[in-house]
């Protein structure tokens, strides 16, 4: 007979090596795989991450996620191929190149070709590979590193293309000029998902101006006091130059006040909304004397002169605030008819940069109008619009046909006045055609080339790429230079700092600005309705995140922007005549390569690149696409011809990285000129389950919906757990400069990957912020890990002892006592429990199921009260039925737990079947509802909670368990209650140590119960009634009071209607009457009696010898068979308790003898250190 593996020690850490050599050694994930061949799949989708950056401890939680249930659903005989990806695209890797050279996108093309830029982000993205590799091995990740999906793979990007041109034959690929986010620090546009991850709105406090427009064409009850000016708040000043609008509510009303400006004392009409007056001047104002102020009084004077509606004012002209630039207009097919029609009524202002032709349109500018979107939530309720800076802006002016303020740079293109870099256009940038025509040089060159924000100014990031956010944010930044040019002006009424939310770049954490770009866009409106339709069927958990985060963003949805404007990423394939009137998008590289020869054929292209490099059409061989490289510079440099004959050159935009991501389902497989049969048969295709942060939900889950939409017309998964963020124990975000980052390897070296693991399912959901704490992790590891090690190893010496053979026919269930039919009860309702879990993607409450069965049931509750049928005697059958059953329950949890825990639940398999095969290859246990009796659970569980309250009530009275009770009192009311005590009472008695248990009726004098209202809960119920509704809970009586615990609820009366109150809503309290302490738990209540007379102190002494003996044999290193001679040294009472029960002392320590007498002079007396008595002992093996 083989025995048993007994493990004197653990060390999970040593554990975890050892497993991971046998894997390896064994190749045990391949033959997961190879072994479920032609069963049904399960389909899985790895979020790619990005290897430029090291894995934290938040990646275990995530991948920890991911492999439970790829692990679960293998042990279910699922197939489950699990294929590794690198998300090698985009800005982090673009961002941290340019870090590591010490250059900006600017030098791109300068200092360093974009041909060897790339070279350079390719190698970066693979920087810390071996270390994302070593985690996934170390932590038990089984997922196929050998054959990774890579996003610059020209395969992948070539099945990218495919899914673009289906969305461009379709009409859902479209290009625009648009107002957009614009991050300057990254240099380039930003999707509207981009800037919804989580962070990117930020509270920031800026200078904020409200400014004074001097009216031109004024009313006659706006003069006569000052100069009339119309006043409008911004939270941007450096936007005021570029101001060309005035933009009032269509109904908001409002106001002409006189005044004075309180920084100058100058006489001022000011119009303003109605409602915002009190937002300006205090009340005091309205009646204070106008010759007695003087500036810096706290009271500006004001009297209201004049009302009005919003489209009263509409039309009314004002001054250009900041008459730096004049507004100007392109020429040409494209143009507003109302700059063609102007310009031909004043050629003097029309000018040419190069071929096109321009109009200053100053006459044009400079007006009210009306919008929609105006408020009085704060401010003055008159926006100023700057139409290159806002999209609502733009709208409302396109509108009122009123012109934009653009530069016009060199090449003759039209920019705002705010360069892509964040500052405003040098001089000698702009063309002198239109500097000479349109821009005050004098008031221009004053702030030409500085930076709006002190973010975007390279003078406060370093050479090593580190931004000084501290130094930037002290500094005097533009805005507070422009304020201060306003107020001497007499142009600002006030200036303050005022907090508001802001947008930010998920990679650089500065500021964005909202610019006009040319990009391209996915028309995802087209699709919103359907994708929501389809977001239904799709189970998420939380499931708020799929109604609301990702719900609510779908219901909201704009046209994605595609475009990148960078050199690393996946090339836009659509290329365009000069005019844009034919174009073409490009669907596999086979296309591409036909296109090539008719552009050599046309002259347009003296060769072609790709068969140049030897690459062959239709060989789908990684050989064959390795010879070419479809990334920048190389296809920038091919030219192909239109229909018509023209060239066409390659859009320069790259594609979001983002849908690169998205792509991968398809693109991972070379879909659709690889695997086609597999992804539509349904077998690649959807996702059964999916996993990744919160941050995700509007990045690569949305792509991934979209596409799957928009393409297949499908959802690309069926289930997702969108994970919370790991935050430190305090619950702040770990950053290495606040020095509470956690290295995952030192964590798994030092704990093992299983306590890890265990302690992050079962902490909190995956889905909510689990706060790390490093003792959490230890805690786990000592309590759970330790407890079911030390079960085991109970088992395993016993039964080496026994030579238990698990081989060995069956005891039937029914013949086993009723505590083992209890056990396997619970074990099947647990099974039951954990599947229902896992199949909910609930891994936390299953965890913790298994917790509570190991903790508390098997360990705390069968095994101890089993302990002496494992002790002594033959293997008679209620000993192997004993074996049988803790056997049992140790193989099934070793199968529950290892999706969590695979390294401890493999060893423990292995170790309990002494035989090569692994847990990861057997079946998931299924449940034997013939075996469940939940009247057995429940009678069970009213022991538990009975000796748990026993326990609680000596605990509080200081008395310990080896001390023996006269009794204790137990009110059973209802019949049920009362059949599972009677039948329970034996195994309580024993288990607390109490000499009777006694079932009396609820209104036994000794239990005195009062009901404590729990306010919060209330609250909603009574409302105002509370106070009277908790006087009434306060008294109500003991029959009330039992009906109330029996039935869990109780209907009374209030002002006329019945209002119900739950257990859960109320405390009930027990008081303790002298000689008694009373404890209760829901329906069971105990009173427990304390007085210990002279015999019960005996026992609890003879008791108290056991236990100290004990754990002397355990010290000494004695064989659980060794017999002893025991002798006690004379004391007090130690003659009377041997006399009494040294019988039992000899039966539970395997003593030959028990003797009370003096010790030889050579004896080796022990004290045995029992409360505060000292006894001598004299301890020899028979």
């Amino acid at each position: 007979m083989k025995k048993f593996n007994e493990r004197s020690r653990q060390n999970l850490s040593e554990l975890n090596k050892e497993m991971l050599s046998t894997w390896e050694a064994e190749n045990l994930f391949e033959q997961s795989v190879a072994l479920r061949e032609g069963a049904p799949s399960f389909v899985f989708y790895e979020g790619p991450p990005s290897a430029n950056g090291m894995p934290g401890i938040h990646h275990v939680m995530a991948r920890t996620i991911k492999d439970l249930f790829c692990r679960y659903k293998t042990m279910q005989g699922f197939q489950v191929h699990r294929k590794a990806g690198w998300d090698t695209h985009g800005l982090p890797v673009e961002l941290g190149v340019e870090k590591s050279l010490h250059i900006n996108k600017e030098d791109i093309g300068v200092k360093i070709s974009v041909e060897d830029y790339n070279a350079a982000c390719r190698r970066e993205v693979m920087k810390y590979t071996r270390e994302w590799e070593a985690l996934t091995n170390i932590m038990g990740y089984w997922v196929d590193t050998t054959d990774p999906y890579i996003t610059y793979d020209n395969r992948y990007i070539e099945s990218v293309w495919w899914l673009l041109s289906r969305l461009y034959s379709k009409g859902l690929l479209y290009k625009g000029y648009t107002i957009q986010p614009y991050s300057p620090a990254a240099g380039t546009g930003l999707s509207s998902h981009e800037l919804n991850q989580p962070g990117c709105y930020r509270d920031v406090k800026d200078l904020t101006a409200t400014v004074l427009f001097t009216i031109t064409e004024p009313r006659p009850e706006m003069t006569g006091w000052g100069r009339p000016c119309f006043m409008a708040w911004t939270t941007t000043p450096w936007t005021l130059p570029s101001n060309t609008a005035l933009c009032v509510g269509p109904k908001i009303d409002y106001v002409a006040v006189r005044t004075f400006n309180p920084y100058n004392g100058e006489k001022l009409t000011v119009v303003l909304a109605e409602a915002l007056v009190a937002s300006y001047f205090k009340k005091e104002g309205e009646t204070a004397p106008f010759e007695d102020y003087k500036v810096g009084d706290k009271v500006v004077p004001y009297r209201i002169v004049g009302h009005y509606t919003g489209p009263e004012l509409v039309g009314m002209r004002y001054e250009q605030l900041m008459p730096w630039v004049k507004p100007c207009c392109k020429l040409g097919d494209l143009a507003p008819e109302y700059a063609t029609a102007y310009a031909a009524g004043h050629p003097e202002k029309v000018f040419t940069v190069g071929k096109d032709s321009f109009v200053e349109i100053a006459d044009a500018a400079f007006r009210v109008i009306s919008g929609d979107y105006v408020t009085t939530d704060d401010g003055t309720g008159i926006v100023h619009i700057a139409p290159t800076f806002g999209a609502d802006d733009a709208k409302v002016a396109k509108a009122a046909d009123i012109p934009s303020l653009f530069m016009v740079n060199m090449r003759g293109e039209t920019r705002p006045m705010v360069d892509l870099r964040g500052r405003f256009y040098p001089l000698d940038e702009l063309a002198p055609e239109f500097v000479g025509m349109c821009v005050d040089t004098a008031l221009y060159s004053a702030h030409a080339g500085e930076y709006v924000k002190n973010a975007y100014d390279p003078r406060y990031t370093d050479e090593k790429g580190h931004y000084d956010e501290a130094a930037a944010t002290k500094d005097e930044d533009l805005n507070v230079r422009l304020c201060v040019e306003l107020k001497a002006a007499g142009l600002a009424f006030r200036t303050e700092k005022h907090v508001h939310n802001y947008p930010h770049c998920w990679r650089t954490d500065k500021p964005v600005i909202y610019y006009p770009l040319d990009s391209w866009f996915i028309r995802s409106t087209a699709a919103r309705e359907r994708m929501m339709e389809l977001n239904d069927t799709i189970l998420w958990k939380p499931a708020s995140t799929g109604s609301g985060r990702f719900g609510k963003w779908l219901e909201n949805l704009q046209d994605s922007n595609l475009s990148r404007s960078r050199y690393w990423g996946t090339p836009l394939p659509i290329w365009r005549n000069e005019d844009g009137t034919e174009e073409i998008c490009i669907d596999s590289v086979e296309t591409l390569y036909n296109e090539i020869d008719k552009a050599v054929a046309a002259g347009i292209m003296t060769t072609n690149p790709l068969r140049d490099k030897g690459f062959v059409p239709g060989d789908y061989s990684k050989e064959n696409y390795d010879k070419i490289d479809l990334h920048r510079p190389y296809v920038d440099d091919i030219v192909l011809v239109s229909p018509t004959g023209k060239p066409m050159h390659r859009e320069t935009d790259l594609i979001d990285v983002w849908f690169d991501s998205g792509s991968m389902p398809y693109a991972q497989i070379h879909y659709p000129f690889e695997n086609k049969e597999g992804l539509d048969s349904g077998r690649l295709f959807p996702a059964d389950f999916i996993a990744e942060g919160v941050d995700q939900t509007r990045g690569w889950f949305f792509t991934l919906h979209a596409i799957g939409t928009m393409v297949f017309d499908h959802p690309a998964f069926k289930a997702v757990i969108s994970n919370g963020l790991v935050l430190d124990k305090k619950g702040e975000k770990m950053s290495k400069r606040k020095g509470n980052t956690v290295d995952p390897f030192k964590t798994i070296e030092e704990s093992g990957a299983d306590p890890l693991r265990w302690y992050m399912i079962s902490t909190s959901s995956p889905w909510d912020n689990l706060k790390y704490d490093p003792e959490g992790v230890h805690e786990t590891s000592r309590k759970f890990f330790s407890t079911l090690t030390n079960t085991y190893n109970f088992f395993a010496m016993y039964a080496n002892v026994d030579g238990f053979d698990p081989s060995a026919a069956l005891v039937p269930l029914a013949e086993r006592p009723e505590i083992d039919r209890w056990i396997l009860s619970l074990l099947n309702t647990l099974v039951k429990t954990v599947t229902d879990e896992f199949d909910s993607y609930e891994p936390t409450r299953a965890a913790r199921a298994i917790s509570v069965f190991v903790l508390d049931n098997l360990s705390n509750w069968y095994v101890r009260l089993n302990r002496k049928r494992f002790w002594g005697g033959n293997l008679d059958q209620d000993k192997l039925a004993a074996y049988q059953t803790l056997y049992t329950c140790l193989v099934t949890v070793a199968k529950l737990m290892a999706p969590v825990a695979p390294f401890y639940a493999d060893r423990l398999y292995r170790d309990l079947t002494q035989g090569e095969e692994s847990v990861h290859l057997t079946r998931f246990p299924v449940s034997d509802d013939g075996a469940i009796d939940k009247e057995l659970e429940m009678r069970m569980d009213v022991a538990q909670r009975l000796t748990s309250l026993v326990l609680s009530l000596r605990k509080k009275a200081n008395i310990k368990v080896r001390q023996p009770l006269v009794k204790m009192l137990v009110p059973a009311n209802d019949p049920e209650l009362e059949t599972a005590l009677r039948a329970v009472a034996e195994t309580v008695k024993t288990e607390v140590n109490v000499k009777d248990l006694e079932i009396v009726s609820a209104d036994n004098e000794v239990f005195v119960k009062r009901v404590q209202p729990d306010f919060k809960k209330l609250g909603p119920k009574f409302g105002k009634l509370m106070k009277a509704a908790a006087e009434r809970i306060k008294g109500l009586d003991a029959k009330e009071i039992s009906q109330l615990e029996h039935d869990g609820y109780l209907d009374l009366d209030f002002d006329g209607a019945t209002t119900r109150i739950e257990l859960g809503d109320v405390k009930i309290i027990s008081e303790d009457m002298e000689g008694w302490l009373v404890a209760n738990d829901g329906n069971l209540t105990v009173a427990l009696d304390i007085e210990i007379n002279p015999s019960l102190a005996r026992e609890g002494l003879a008791r108290d010898i056991i236990n100290r003996i004990q754990r002397l044999r355990k010290d000494r290193g004695y064989d659980i068979t060794d017999h002893i001679n025991l002798l006690l040294l004379p004391g007090e009472n130690v003659a009377e308790v041997v006399d009494q029960y040294g019988d039992y002392i000899s039966g539970q320590l395997l003593a030959d003898s028990v003797k009370v007498g003096e010790a030889a002079d050579d004896a080796d007396v022990v004290i045995l250190d029992i409360d505060d008595f000292k006894l001598g002992a004299v301890v020899t093996k028979a």
